[in-house]
């Protein structure tokens, strides 16, 4: 397993845990936050809203992002991915939603993990 950290990184969300015990099972090289995307500039250049992606899969050449907000609260992600799809349409990436992540926690056994995100506590660590 290529490019697996030494030491895990401190995860901004306990799901991102998760997903990477997944990936880790599977053999799924990754890594974490490993770029930062401007999506806009104020008119001296400077960035002023940007996008880190979760995790880098170099494998499968996929940028894969989390949220466990209810839908109605995405707005913020939705917005950087129509951005990323725009000013960066070669970068491959895919938005796992809580609905999804909370199937794929159930389907590997973890069934402790997928109860913790399936609450309104579980959207207080999402941005």
């Amino acid at each position: 397993m290529a490019d697996q950290p030494q030491e895990p990184p401190n995860f901004i969300h306990p799901v991102e845990e998760v997903f990477a015990r997944i990936l880790n099972f599977y053999g799924i090289a990754w890594k974490y936050e490993p770029r930062t995307f401007p999506l806009e500039w104020d008119d001296k250049g400077n960035v002023t809203f940007a996008f880190a992606p979760d995790f880098y899969l170099p494998e499968q050449d996929l940028y894969v992002e989390l949220t466990v907000l209810r839908p109605k609260l995405t707005q913020k992600k939705n917005r950087k991915l129509k951005l990323m799809k725009v000013l960066y349409p070669e970068i491959n990436i895919k938005l796992f939603k809580r609905r999804e992540l909370r199937n794929m926690m159930v389907r590997f056994g973890l069934n402790e993990e997928a109860d913790k995100i399936f609450g309104v506590e579980a959207q207080d660590w999402d941005e």
